[in-house]
């Protein structure tokens, strides 16, 4: 049946809607990490973290609907549901950092928070650059498997910055702040998660590569 499918037109709507949803992930990180520099602008870059995650919101329910409407899908239907939930999981953990940083009035932040928010950056606009490589995933397999092998990395750093900033934070604030700390620690915590939804991404995406090849 594969072979098959194949020789039939595809459904070229799928690639655009995913690469308008990388676009959201980029604006989301980038946002997410200015927001990290404090200070009076915080507030702002929040309201486009909020804003950025209902357009993906929106964009993964034109995705599901697609796939039920669609005769010929350019990959397996399950496929492409996991590809679009990972990549709006990605966005979803960006605004749980944001409600987090809300809810608690947060203006400062410390640098490791900042090089984590850097790291999830550099993933959105990995991923962005590399989706349009499944337009024709056989003559981009290697970019593909480049890809995921630098989110792992990634992720892989995220962990250490997460674990010293953990660290840091406990001898900040270990004598006098204790709310200080565990405010902090689930800042560093989410940030570390957005990282792990861009792994699930690059996963997700190999897997596809790995079912086509």
């Amino acid at each position: 049946m594969n072979w098959f499918q194949r020789f039939l037109p595809r459904e070229e709507k799928f690639f655009d809607l995913f690469e308008g949803h990388a676009q959201t992930l980029v604006a989301g990180a980038e946002a997410l990490r200015k927001l990290l520099e404090g200070g009076a602008d915080v507030a702002r870059y929040c309201r486009i973290v909020v804003e950025k995650e209902n357009e993906a919101d929106q964009i993964a329910r034109d995705v599901m609907q697609s796939v039920r409407r669609t005769f010929i899908t350019p990959f397996d239907r399950g496929d492409i549901q996991a590809l679009i939930q990972s990549m709006d999981d990605a966005i979803d953990q960006m605004n749980k950092t944001v409600k987090t940083i809300t809810l608690f009035e947060i203006r400062d932040f410390e640098p490791l928070m900042r090089e984590m928010a850097d790291l999830a950056v550099e993933a959105a606009r990995l991923t962005l650059k590399t989706l349009p490589c499944l337009r024709e995933i056989a003559a981009h397999a290697g970019e593909i498997n480049a890809y995921a092998e630098a989110v792992v990395q990634l992720e892989e750093r995220t962990d250490q910055l997460h674990d010293e900033g953990l660290r840091d934070l406990f001898r900040q604030h270990r004598r006098n702040d204790p709310m200080g700390f565990l405010i902090g620690s689930q800042i560093y915590e989410h940030l570390e998660k957005v990282l792990d939804r861009f792994e699930d991404v690059a996963n997700q995406v190999n897997a596809i590569v790995i079912e086509h090849i």
